[in-house]
């Protein structure tokens, strides 16, 4: 067991801790061995939305220092982030036989939706880990993602739209509806897709959101057809997209492409350096899409899961 100082989440100035971390440890280590902190903020948000981080997020401290935390979310799934220096102490295991003990409490009391296979998942350079989960009974499963990248060392020309079309930022808060129906759209049924218009407004509020980088293509019907969430670690001047979608009816007409490259435009502007973004290696649409504006795949993303 490790030696550290273990309490649930408690608020606001928890995230941020969160998000310093993975800055951090991103800064010590490369592009791929932590998740970007879009991924993240938009993690947590869907705990948000749909569960209660004071029962779901668990910290670990050395003194004040935040060194590690782990995420219970719902299907169910499991993630935990270590600072580089207390990796192999034993926070790992704890922090699993703290999801374990979690996961056990909402079987037992009944709870819906926490039946199935408990998932995680680990890049495919990253053997620690992958050893980390094999020797506790996870194994790994056929989904695969593709994590590409996309450097910013030229000028981006401004996105080409077709007639009667704008990109542009979320206005604001009178467009929330707008913008939350368009997530429920491309993502129902699946988690990610069940957010209210409440909750949508609430992402928006939370810190790490910027609405300027919430990215939009308008169809002439004032739709918003498509549309990019884009997050900047400003420590390692490197964006993440996610998620990004276009609504059915306005598919295959540029208006997802516009999108990102208007949050890449804009991503440049702040003096970010890289972009990354990551999809189903199967999934041939968005891969092309990305590839389209300059996106390379550079590493995968392997899902493990543990039966019962």
């Amino acid at each position: 067991m490790s030696l550290l100082n273990s309490r649930y989440y408690d608020t606001e100035t928890d995230l941020l801790h969160m998000q310093a971390l993975l800055m951090e440890a991103r800064s010590r280590t490369d592009d791929w061995r932590y998740p970007h902190v879009g991924d993240l903020n938009f993690w947590f948000f869907m705990v948000l939305c749909h569960l209660d981080p004071r029962a779901h997020v668990r910290l670990w401290h050395d003194g004040d220092r935040l060194a590690a935390y782990a995420i219970l979310g719902e299907d169910p799934t499991f993630d935990c982030q270590v600072l580089p220096g207390y990796e192999g102490c034993g926070v790992e295991a704890e922090a699993l036989a703290w999801a374990d003990a979690r996961l056990g409490e909402l079987r037992a009391g009944g709870t819906a939706g926490w039946d199935g296979d408990l998932v995680s998942g680990a890049r495919r350079d990253d053997a620690r880990r992958i050893a980390f989960l094999e020797q506790h009974g996870f194994r790994r499963r056929e989904y695969t993602e593709v994590n590409m990248i996309l450097r910013l060392d030229a000028p981006i020309p401004r996105p080409e739209v077709p007639p009667g079309c704008q990109v542009r930022a979320v206005a604001g808060a009178g467009e929330v509806s707008n913008r939350a129906e368009g997530q429920r759209e491309v993502w129902q049924p699946y988690t990610v897709g069940d957010v209210s218009d409440e909750d949508y407004a609430h992402l928006m509020r939370l810190p790490g959101y910027d609405r300027d980088l919430d990215v939009v293509a308008v169809a002439p019907d004032g739709v918003m057809a498509a549309y990019v969430n884009g997050w900047i670690d400003p420590v390692n001047r490197v964006g993440d997209f996610g998620p990004v979608g276009t609504r059915e009816a306005y598919r295959r007409q540029g208006l997802g492409r516009a999108a990102l490259v208007e949050c890449l435009r804009r991503m440049q502007a702040r003096g970010v350096e890289r972009v990354t973004v990551s999809t189903g290696v199967s999934n041939v649409p968005a891969r092309g899409l990305y590839e389209s504006v300059g996106f390379q795949v550079e590493n995968e993303y392997y899902e493990y899961a543990r039966v019962g």
